[in-house]
């Protein structure tokens, strides 16, 4: 049986988040001009346009039961948390933005488990959507920073439009920005992930590619452009799983020793 065509970014779909973007169309060089493109990207095609990226990192000393004090009354077993973040075509939400990466980081097996759902094309959208859906259980305690208002809340909308149900929806979800500026609003100059992770992991990154240059990373390599920059903002990605995880165990020996 011959495999099932790729589905296709329709041409009117792209216009549309180029204009959403602010790009401009490039005139194309001819063809003799051009160099050879590095299209390789990480991880295994598990659905036609949809990829999988999955690692394993240094467990961080968390708790086998853990309690914050913004976090949810009850404690929270280990196996229960999901760290995630998403990477998406804008900051505005809305309708309009859409997830083109998801991940994911759980403790598992003696380790933190990273795993990466990431989109190729436009229409592999609900094939990632159902896979992110599938790593939830009806006791999965959701962590992140800032998700409550902004992650969870574009993925309902993402749901929502697939005609899929939110699996989202009803879960615990612990907002480590919350906690973070508990302890620290007034101690640092703000409270960004960029700068929890500094002063309390000390973690410096290096070629980092900024969030707000996902969305074109993304939007070159559907169109036919390189994909360095998207394999970039995969690693910022993984990045910010560890630090949520690196940030859900300091915080947490916090609590615990007063």
């Amino acid at each position: 049986m011959s495999p099932s065509p790729r589905p296709r970014a329709a041409a009117g779909e792209i216009d549309a988040l180029r204009r959403l973007l602010g790009l401009r169309e490039r005139a194309a060089r001819p063809a003799s001009h051009r160099a050879e493109v590095d299209r390789a990207l990480p991880g295994e095609e598990i659905a036609p346009g949809l990829r999988l990226l999955e690692a394993r990192a240094p467990w961080p000393a968390l708790p086998e039961v853990v309690h914050l004090a913004a976090s949810p009354a009850q404690p929270l077993a280990r196996e229960r948390l999901l760290a995630f973040d998403t990477e998406t075509t804008g900051l505005a939400g809305g309708t309009g933005t859409r997830a083109f990466m998801i991940g994911a980081a759980d403790w598992h097996d003696g380790a933190l488990r990273l795993r990466q759902l990431y989109i190729t094309c436009l229409g592999a959208e609900g094939a990632m959507l159902r896979a992110f859906a599938d790593w939830l259980r009806e006791d999965t305690a959701l962590v992140s920073y800032n998700g409550r208002c902004y992650d969870a809340p574009l993925l309902a909308t993402r749901y929502r439009l697939a005609r899929l149900a939110n699996p989202l929806a009803g879960l615990v979800h612990v907002d480590l920005l919350h906690a973070v500026r508990r302890r620290y609003r007034g101690l640092w100059p703000n409270c960004r992930l960029l700068t929890a992770e500094r002063m309390l992991l000390d973690v410096l990154r290096e070629d980092d590619l900024p969030g707000a240059e996902a969305p074109q990373a993304w939007l070159t390599y559907l169109r036919g452009g390189a994909a360095t920059n998207l394999r970039r903002v995969a690693d910022h990605n993984a990045q910010d799983l560890r630090s949520l995880a690196g940030l859900l165990a300091h915080l947490a020996h916090l609590e615990a020793n007063g």
